[in-house]
């Protein structure tokens, strides 16, 4: 959880999309001449149309575009969550590439002292005051035992215990960077790295999504939101915006409309972000999932463009 500016990505724009072509069809109309006259047929070619079958009904003038596969798929769709990672990515670290967080590190990334969650890294930015960076370090202890960072488990859980505003750089410093930036190689550190990401963010937002009955968009509003905020009841926890938003609306699973079911979560999204200075840019919501909810894209399929904090960014 951290909010910071890194290196912009450039990012190239797809070539147009083809129109698609209607296909002709041939059509036969008959007349009769006088008593005694021939059967005449007369071949028309009339481009997109065709003669019905019994109980077949009249085509719409007007023609609608088929589902894609894509709307019928969450966020778990591995183009999904690429496209998810992406989208926090833009905001966590000013950058598409996702990927090439695992070994950031940096400390005091808020820069207001009563905010300050410590030492903020890696991929979806575990932060040392926060308890997620405990976990992860753990569960890397845990599939390959005596890795350079165990050493720093007892630290760690000092840090988790003093929390935002008192943490310190105690038993860690500059040889817990160093380390942290060495173990980024490993790819037991980056398994570690996917799998509490999964565990504490992205599989919590996209049950709680499904439990309420929204789309990979909604799904995809929950997980930005418990990455900045974190799981929880109080008031500025992921849980406290969603029952911030359920004072307003209700959601599609208790038969609300879903646009109007985020639009008021991310309302209280918003509100709990400017309680905190180092959080009072709102842009990754205005410019950003609030554009895609008013554009009707529940679904977050592409191409999308938005801008985060003054970067504007674009997925083919």
């Amino acid at each position: 959880m951290r909010t910071g500016s890194r290196p912009r990505h450039a990012v190239t724009p797809p070539p147009p999309r083809r129109p698609r072509n209607g296909r002709p069809v041939v059509l036969a109309a008959a007349a009769v001449v006088g008593l005694l006259a021939a059967l005449v047929l007369v071949a028309v070619v009339v481009p997109g149309a065709r003669h019905l079958l019994p109980g077949e009904a009249a085509p719409t003038t007007s023609e609608e575009a088929s589902p894609t596969p894509e709307d019928t798929t969450d966020l778990t769709n591995p183009a999904k969550r690429d496209r998810a990672l992406q989208l926090v990515s833009s905001a966590e670290n000013s950058t598409l590439d996702w990927r090439a967080q695992y070994g950031y590190i940096e400390w005091d990334v808020e820069g207001v002292p009563e905010e300050n969650r410590g030492y903020t890294a890696g991929l979806i930015g575990f932060c040392s005051g926060c308890g997620d960076m405990t976990r992860l370090v753990e569960y890397y202890a845990s599939t390959a035992p005596g890795n350079r960072l165990e050493r720093y488990l007892p630290a760690l859980r000092e840090q988790e215990e003093l929390g935002m505003g008192n943490v310190t750089q105690a038993g860690l410093g500059r040889a817990f960077v160093d380390d942290w930036r060495a173990a980024a190689d490993d790819p037991l550190f980056q398994a570690a790295q996917d799998h509490v990401l999964d565990l504490v963010y992205f599989d919590p937002a996209v049950e709680q999504g499904r439990a309420d009955g929204v789309h990979a968009l909604g799904q995809f509003i929950y997980f930005d939101a418990l990455v900045m905020h974190g799981p929880g009841t109080d008031a500025r926890s992921f849980g406290g915006i969603r029952d911030a938003a359920l004072q307003v609306a209700s959601p599609p699973s208790q038969g609300g409309d879903e646009v109007e079911w985020l639009d008021a979560f991310l309302d209280a999204r918003v509100a709990a972000m400017q309680a905190e200075r180092a959080h009072r840019d709102t842009s990754r919501v205005d410019t950003g999932q609030r554009q895609f909810l008013e554009q009707g894209n529940l679904h977050l399929n592409p191409p999308l463009r938005w801008a985060t904090y003054g970067d504007a960014y674009r997925i083919p």
